[in-house]
């Protein structure tokens, strides 16, 4: 049974990599970092599979355990890319009905466009994710089935390849998000596409 159960948990991990897939980008819709990455990832690496998983999943809420210091780095990260941020009521918020929604999104070809929907109301507008009308907004935005994305938020059984992936990054050594898988290498953090710039840099 153990094995078993184990094998379901591999199946469901969408971090595992994929021989000859394109980049894919780690992210929770109501992380601040991965907002101020998601916004200008495909500009530096082109179209990216987008992937949601639980940020909680991986440090188990550390790092907003230091609330202000998080606060303090997450703002100073914004004006250095000059992107607004603008912080949610309630944050930090429970991402459960998100990141299914998300999750959602990406089966149906439209990962990246609800993400950044939803990732620009919360943090350009201020809204909160786990409104169902402002996942309706979202939705919308990406050209998807409302009705379809709003069942999905509801949907319990999504939430197994969501915490599948968060195990199997924090099994790959990422314990932050946002995190970028290219090929077998693994980045993470605030400064994932700085390090992706110096990478680059390096091997010309």
């Amino acid at each position: 049974m153990g094995v078993v159960i184990e094998l379901k948990d591999q199946l469901a991990d969408r971090s595992r990599p994929r021989g000859g897939s394109r980049a894919a980008f780690f992210y929770d819709l109501t992380c601040p970092f991965s907002y101020l990455v998601a916004e200008r990832i495909e500009r530096m690496l082109g179209e990216v599979e987008w992937i949601p998983a639980p940020a909680v999943g991986l440090d188990g809420g550390e790092r907003w355990m230091s609330f202000e210091a998080t606060v303090r780095l997450a703002e100073r990260e914004a004006r250095a890319v000059r992107l607004p941020l603008v912080w949610p009521d309630g944050f930090p918020a429970n991402s459960r009905h998100a990141l299914r929604a998300a999750a959602y999104a990406a089966e149906n070809g439209a990962g990246a466009g609800f993400a950044l929907a939803g990732m620009r109301l919360a943090f350009c507008g201020g809204f909160d994710l786990e409104d169902p009308e402002i996942l309706s907004v979202a939705a919308a935005a990406a050209g998807l089935s409302v009705e379809g994305c709003l069942t999905g938020a509801r949907d319990p059984s999504r939430d197994v390849s969501l915490w599948a992936t968060a195990r199997g990054l924090r099994a790959r050594g990422v314990r932050h998000l946002p995190a970028i898988r290219l090929g077998r290498r693994w980045l993470e953090g605030e400064r994932v596409l700085d390090t992706i710039a110096l990478i680059n840099a390096h091997a010309l």
